[in-house]
């Protein structure tokens, strides 16, 4: 069957025939298309078409789809056993590799994926404060939790619907949001609410909104005013653990969080989440303390597997130079194109990340993102789309570099990402 044929059948049986909402193509219009296989920098659809990928599994494939050590490093599990029910070595050596990478982790829990480790630093922050308050950041997205799907980015922010139905009135009410890189909004509520609250949880380089960098002393701020009053920082890491910098943006930024949840790049592609932190806060963690967290499949034996060895290539290669590099092609390319056709176009970029705003001003917060023009980055998507190029299937998420993508590739995406834009 080609993608028309298996998304109407999976229509039937799968809600919106997807099973994770920005899949389906709603904010860039029209079908999704089926990938058969995927290898490098490309994707193999079921229609027989290759295409460039700068989504790369959304984010995961930091040296590409299928690359051959992690592909044999599963391979080499795969032989033990899929799952065992009890700790195995391999959780081990992932915890010792994050412990020794990410700056604030003194221990580590694993879990299946970033919501679940988002949603268990919230509750281990809560039970080690005593404080049932917490505040994050409109257009910051940290996986589909109760307490933190309010104003929230991803696929909620393209659909429109960033409060989701389903979210008790009771628990969203103990969730202050706050406007992204706002200095004086954060001090005024730290003045009212401070002593109340257990957390701030951010994305230090938002990037479900798109890619918005902090400016400059922003994370710093809240670093000091979190710990005047007594309150748990956190950093979702999810998507710039390791994308960034090996200690992500922590590393970069020089700004140390209490607690970190990462996710993504430490599965190799497989399923995978972890929080970590100082190891005072993480103490209180079921089997030490009060604070309870469980997962059957949490430290999966192939996941570890996968995830060590990039781990392990990131330590080897240092890949971020040449990321940042190549993830500059593409925005100056970009951003010439744009200039010459008369055509606004906002395209941040941190290492490994970039995004595209059809703005005529820098984004800055989530209310600058809203002002983008979605219907024109639509346009752009399809035509890039058609001539081969796979770029983030809605304006409001972001693009991802492999050390894969070769110097052809990026001629080719550049060329029709230019060609896209001087038509709009």
């Amino acid at each position: 069957m080609d993608s028309h044929e298996l998304f109407k059948e999976c229509q039937k049986l799968i809600p919106g025939g997807v099973n994770s909402p920005v899949r389906a193509f709603r904010g860039v219009g029209g079908e999704p298309f089926f990938t058969r296989r995927a290898e490098g920098s490309r994707l193999i659809t079921c229609d027989g078409r290759e295409l460039i990928d700068f989504v790369c599994t959304w984010g995961p494939a930091l040296f590409g789809h299928d690359n051959p050590r992690i592909r044999a490093a599963v391979a080499s599990a795969l032989n033990a056993g899929t799952s065992f029910g009890t700790p195995c070595e391999a959780e081990l050596e992932m915890a010792r590799l994050i412990n020794s990478m990410i700056p604030c982790a003194e221990m580590v829990r694993m879990t299946n994926s970033g919501t679940e480790a988002t949603m268990s630093a919230i509750r281990l922050a809560r039970g080690y404060t005593g404080r049932d308050r917490i505040v994050k950041f409109s257009g910051c997205y940290h996986g589909h939790v109760d307490s933190l799907l309010v104003k929230a980015g991803s696929g909620a922010l393209t659909f429109g619907n960033p409060d989701s139905a389903g979210i008790p009135r009771a628990l969203a009410e103990l969730t202050s949001v706050l406007e992204f890189n706002n200095f004086d909004e954060v001090s005024e509520y730290f003045d009212k609410y401070g002593d109340q609250s257990a957390c701030v949880i951010l994305e230090p380089y938002p990037a479900n909104v798109g890619l918005i960098p902090p400016l400059p002393g922003f994370l710093q701020h809240l670093r000091n005013l979190c710990t005047k009053h007594g309150a748990l920082l956190i950093f979702d890491e999810v998507i710039s653990g390791f994308r960034v910098a090996a200690g992500g943006a922590q590393a970069r930024e020089r700004v140390l969080p209490d607690l970190c949840a990462l996710g993504k790049i430490i599965g190799g592609g497989l399923p995978v989440g972890a929080f970590c932190g100082r190891r005072e806060i993480m103490r209180h963690l079921a089997p030490l303390g009060p604070v309870y967290q469980a997962g059957t499949l949490s430290g999966n034996p192939l996941a570890m597997a996968a995830g060590v060895a990039a781990l392990k290539m990131i330590l080897e290669t240092n890949p971020y130079a040449e990321l940042e590099r190549k993830s500059k092609i593409m925005v100056e390319s970009i951003n010439d194109a744009a200039k010459k056709s008369g055509v606004p176009v906002w395209v941040p970029t941190a290492a490994s990340l970039f995004s595209i705003f059809f703005n005529e001003n820098p984004v800055r917060n989530y209310a600058d993102a809203l002002k983008s023009d979605t219907s024109r980055y639509a346009k752009f998507f399809s035509m890039c789309l058609s001539d081969g190029v796979y770029f983030a299937p809605s304006a409001f998420e972001i693009c991802f570099m492999s050390t894969s993508h070769t110097e052809s590739d990026l001629s080719k995406a550049a060329e029709v990402a230019s060609r896209a834009i001087s038509k709009l």
